[in-house]
């Protein structure tokens, strides 16, 4: 079984976890990133890498990908190393450091651990007739737009994913239509006037019910309440429902956790020694679930994280710019 020695561990790589080991590195630490999907960037990647973010400060629209590819950049500043498609399982804590192990038997020990998870693993949330056609014609996420150019699409769900792949696809799409199980929406209020506003068609208090096709999509049914089945032409159907979230091995540890987040303090410690966390996975009064938040707290439980690997060393590095 493999084993790594470092001075600090970081659990999760999406933007918080990038910035904190770039972070860790500005402070001359050793630094571990640990993940359980394959690539850099967990959700941005996985799920919208080709999404407009509009409130990361410095930036008035950045695609998430182009986020990503800046902030694993600058994290490779600090020449982590990156444990990446692998669980952590179990923690162990002691007055002198933590010990990881992961879902292949790797073992990581540290001086000091972050966790940046997120929201933990997540999976989506299945759309009924679509069983049998992921990768058929029918996906949960759309991590590229060219794929969709002229194609008839059906998006499915009322969010703020559904909403903005509407946005982002009906330029290149020949149509598209929105159906939504409700005539109320959860997704922001702008986003869905520029939908109506657009070409788009949006069908309510509807459900897709049956796809069609071989080997892939090329119709979809469509059930409005009350009304019998019309099918219409699709080449592609996004089931953009959400995702179930699930803190996995981490519930185990031992650690205050509220409703599916990390209880942390002010300066980013949670109930365990030596174990901090930072971003969407934290808790405290007046809590703000944005990547620009997450990006702060990286900063605090770096700092602070520094002062527990070494005592001698101060929360307050001085400022970036003053480094030589």
């Amino acid at each position: 079984m493999a084993h790594l020695d470092t001075d600090l561990a970081i659990i999760g790589a999406g933007p918080a976890g990038l910035f904190a080991a770039y972070y860790a590195g500005f402070r001359g630490l050793r630094v571990a990133v640990i993940d359980s999907l394959p690539e850099l960037g967990g959700q941005v990647t996985a799920m919208y890498p080709e999404k407009l973010i509009l409130d990361v400060a410095g930036f008035p629209a950045i695609k998430g990908r182009d986020l990503v590819d800046g902030l694993v950049e600058q994290a490779n500043t600090a020449a982590p190393d990156y444990v990446l498609d692998r669980t952590a399982t179990t923690l162990t804590t002691t007055d002198d450091d933590v010990t990881i192990v992961l879902d292949d038997g790797t073992t990581v020990t540290a001086k000091a651990m972050i966790i940046t998870a997120g929201i933990g693993k997540f999976s989506p949330r299945p759309l009924p007739a679509g069983d049998g056609w992921l990768g058929r014609g029918m996906e949960f996420f759309v991590p590229s737009f060219a794929p969709y150019a002229g194609k008839d699409i059906v998006i499915v769900g009322g969010g703020d994913s559904a909403f903005d792949w509407v946005v982002n696809l009906e330029p290149i799409a020949r149509s598209i239509t929105l159906v939504h199980r409700r005539d109320a929406f959860r997704a922001h209020e702008r986003t869905v006037q520029a939908v109506r506003d657009s070409s788009a068609e949006i069908i309510t208090k509807a459900q897709v019910t049956g796809l069609f096709g071989d080997p892939t999509v090329s119709e979809v049914e469509i059930t409005v309440d009350g009304e019998a089945p019309v099918r219409r032409p699709a080449q592609a159907v996004v089931a953009a429902l959400g995702f179930v979230a699930d803190l996995g091995p981490l519930q185990q540890w031992g650690i205050e956790v509220s409703k599916r987040h990390v209880v942390v303090d002010g300066s980013m410690r949670t109930s365990l020694p030596r174990v901090f966390a930072a971003g969407d996975i934290t808790e405290y009064p007046g809590k703000v679930r944005l990547i620009a938040v997450g990006f702060g707290e990286a900063a605090t439980a770096v700092n602070n994280a520094a002062v527990v690997i070494d005592p001698s060393a101060h929360v307050f590095p001085g400022h970036s710019s003053e480094a030589s």
